[in-house]
C-alpha cells in the first residue's frame, strides 16, 4: 500500500496544528509580546525535539549539520517576522501573504505561460488581500513577505536536513539553534511577570511549542523523505484556509468577501503551479521510467 496517502494527510494534520498553536500565541501578545512567543515556541520545541532525537555527537559532522544550522536561522527569522505581522496584520492575512513563499519557490525558474498566470492570480490575491483594507499596516505586510522568503528557505533547508541526518534530529538541531538565539528574548519576556501570568505564559508556551514547532516541523521533515517536494508544496495550501478559522474561531479575527477571494486566489495558484510538473521534471521522470524498463528487461531474459 502506497505511504503517499498518510503522508499527505499527515501534513494536512501538521498544517492545522501549526496553525491553532499560532493563535494560542496571539493570545498572550499581551503578555510577551511576538518576540517572546517566538522565544517560548523554540524552547519548547528543542526540549522536546531533543528527547525525542538524542543525537550523538560524535556522529555530528560540519557536512551534516550545515543544513540544519541554516535551518535554525531560518526559524528565527521565519518566525518572529511572522508573529510580528500577526499581532500587527491578523493571522488569516499574514499567514496568507506569508503563503507567498512556497509559491514562488513553485515558479521559479519556470517559463511556461500557466505559470504566469499563477503568478498574476497571486498578485491579484495581494491587491484584494492588502488593498481592500483601509489604512492597512505595511510594516506588518513587510514582516509576512518577509516570513515568505524564509518559508521558501525553510521548505529547501528541511529537505536537505532530513537527507543529511536521520530521524528528526535535524530538526532537533536547528531548534536548539534557534532556541539559544532567541534566549535573551525569552529572559526578557517573563523577567517582571506577575506568578499567576508566568504559570499561564508558560502553559500556552509549551502549547504552542508542541503545536506549532515541534510536531509540524518533525512532520515536514519526514514527510518530505516521501513526497516529492511538489506535493508537498500543493498540500500546504491548506496553511492560509487554516489560518484564516482559527484566527476566526479563537482570535474573532475576520477576513472580509474580498480578502477571502484574495486568499482562494493565493491558494490556487500555488495548487495549479505545483501541480503541474514542468519540462525538466517530465524529462527526469521519463529518464527514470526508461532506466527501470532497461534494469527489469535483462532479468526477465534470465527467468
Amino acid at each position: 500500500m502506497s505511504r503517499e496517502p498518510i503522508a499527505a494527510a499527515a501534513v494536512v494534520g501538521g498544517a492545522a496544528s501549526v496553525q491553532l498553536g499560532a493563535a494560542l500565541g496571539a493570545t498572550i501578545f499581551p503578555l510577551v509580546g511576538p518576540s517572546g512567543v517566538v522565544a517560548l515556541r523554540q524552547s519548547v520545541a528543542a526540549v522536546a525535539l531533543l528527547a525525542a532525537a538524542r543525537p550523538r555527537v560524535r556522529d555530528l559532522t560540519w557536512r551534516a549539520v550545515r543544513p540544519a544550522l541554516l535551518l535554525g536561522l531560518v526559524l528565527v527569522s521565519m518566525n518572529l517576522a511572522l508573529y510580528g505581522a500577526v499581532e500587527r496584520i491578523g493571522l488569516g492575512l499574514a499567514v496568507t501573504l506569508e503563503f507567498l513563499g512556497p509559491l514562488a519557490l513553485a515558479l521559479v525558474g519556470s517559463r511556461r505561460r500557466i505559470d504566469l498566470v499563477c503568478g498574476v492570480m497571486a498578485g491579484v490575491g495581494v491587491v484584494l488581500l492588502t488593498g481592500t483594507v483601509p489604512g492597512i499596516d505595511l510594516v506588518g505586510v513587510l514582516l509576512a513577505l518577509v516570513a515568505a522568503a524564509s518559508w521558501a528557505a525553510y521548505i529547501v533547508l528541511s529537505r536537505h536536513a532530513g537527507q543529511n541526518l536521520p530521524g528528526v534530529q535535524g530538526t532537533a538541531l536547528a531548534s536548539l539553534l534557534a532556541a539559544i538565539i532567541t534566549s535573551p528574548l525569552l529572559v526578557m519576556a517573563l523577567t517582571g511577570l506577575a506568578p499567576e501570568e508566568l504559570a499561564h505564559v508558560l502553559l500556552i508556551g509549551l502549547a504552542i511549542g508542541i503545536l506549532s514547532s515541534a510536531l509540524p516541523y518533525s512532520i515536514d521533515l519526514l514527510v518530505l523523505r516521501r513526497l516529492p517536494q511538489q506535493l508537498f508544496s500543493v498540500l500546504q495550501s491548506v496553511q492560509p484556509a487554516a489560518a484564516a478559522l482559527a484566527g476566526f474561531v479563537l482570535l474573532g479575527q475576520a477576513l472580509g468577501a474580498w480578502q477571502v477571494v484574495g486568499l482562494g486566489l493565493i491558494s490556487l495558484g500555488n495548487v495549479i503551479a505545483v501541480s503541474r510538473p514542468n519540462r525538466a521534471s517530465r524529462e527526469a521522470r521519463a529518464a527514470r521510467t526508461r532506466a527501470s524498463a532497461a534494469g527489469r528487461v535483462p532479468t526477465r531474459l534470465t527467468v
